[in-house]
């Protein structure tokens, strides 16, 4: 039987730079937050958006779960968190940000494959040597864990979690070859962004 897989879409920033809500912003006339949404549910079973505590969004596609965080300003970290509980019946999580417009589903599919390694509890792609924190595949339980530890030690990065967990790091060459223009890490922290 196949693992059980949800897409988390972390789109609790304040989009300081940006100077407005930067998901509303549109690429190919689909909103920032709906292209990574629609990205994620190509490869999962649902897709979960986390928000700001009681923030409302009416640009989300249908069949969205959204999970607000507990507290404003907790950083990626948090809003990874509150994603995984409301994730806790599946197996795996592929997770990205809501500002990233071009992620390419067989670039999230081979993440998530990755996981079918028993060995493995999280999965990132490699740039210039470094893992990249979004995009990633993680398994949903042992995540929760290692996340929950690190808040409650004061940590706030993605990356921490990824040093945290057995993580596979897939090389440049792997990936590249299914995203040859490196689509997949492109976000928008800036209106200028938008015409890259």
């Amino acid at each position: 039987m196949p693992p059980l897989r949800s897409g988390i879409v972390l789109a609790g920033g304040r989009s300081t730079r940006f100077g407005s809500d930067k998901l509303a912003a549109t690429v190919a006339g689909v909103p920032l937050v709906g292209r990574a949404v629609d990205a994620l549910a190509a490869v999962t079973d649902g897709v979960i958006v986390v928000l700001p505590p009681g923030a409302e969004r009416d640009d989300l596609p249908d069949g969205v779960t959204v999970a607000h965080d507990l507290q404003e300003g907790q950083g990626p970290l948090a809003g990874l968190h509150t994603g995984l509980l409301a994730a806790v019946r599946t197996d795996q999580v592929g997770v990205a940000g809501g500002d990233m417009p071009e992620l390419q589903p067989s670039v999230l599919r081979l993440l998530l494959d990755t996981l079918d390694d028993a060995s493995v509890d999280a999965a990132a792609l490699a740039d210039g040597g470094r893992a990249r924190p979004l995009p990633i595949a993680l398994r949903t339980w042992p995540a929760a864990d290692a996340v929950h530890t690190l808040l409650h030690a004061g940590r706030r990065r993605l990356r921490d979690a990824l040093d945290s967990l057995r993580t596979a790091v897939i090389d440049e060459s792997t990936w590249t070859a299914l995203d040859p223009g490196r689509l997949t890490l492109r976000d928008i922290d800036e209106p200028g962004d938008l015409l890259g």
